[in-house]
């Protein structure tokens, strides 16, 4: 009995497409999209692309599932509590934020994008 009671939960968690087992792998990825798009915007190094950097971290981690998405926010999160702890570059809180919720909304990142930046990016 508890053998076909085993199957049919297997049966119910396979047929109901279930992917918990996906969350800790989307949170990695998205984790290392956050990062990529932070070393991206050091690199680049241009004027008025901070919040572009932001909005295409949050999208990118954000396309990856409920996973990325939680990484998106937390590390988000985490870096604007770190400037306003710190008063090191929260003078553009609002606007950094606004492009984190852009992109994590599924918003395209190049509405922030400003003029000249290189393609690469």
């Amino acid at each position: 009995m508890k053998l076909v009671l085993a199957a049919l939960v297997l049966v119910m968690v396979v047929g109901a497409d279930a992917q918990w087992y996906r969350f800790p792998l989307e949170v990695a990825q998205g984790a290392e999209d956050m990062k990529r798009a932070y070393k991206d915007m050091k690199e680049a190094n241009w004027i008025g692309a901070d919040q572009y950097f932001h909005a295409r971290g949050n999208y990118d981690a954000a396309q990856r599932g409920p996973g990325g998405r939680l990484a998106a926010k937390v590390i988000s999160d985490a870096r604007e509590l770190a400037q306003r702890i710190t008063r090191h570059g929260n003078e553009d809180e609002a606007a950094d934020q606004a492009a984190n919720r852009w992109g994590h909304n599924g918003g395209d990142p190049n509405v922030y994008r400003p003029r000249g930046l290189p393609s690469k990016y």
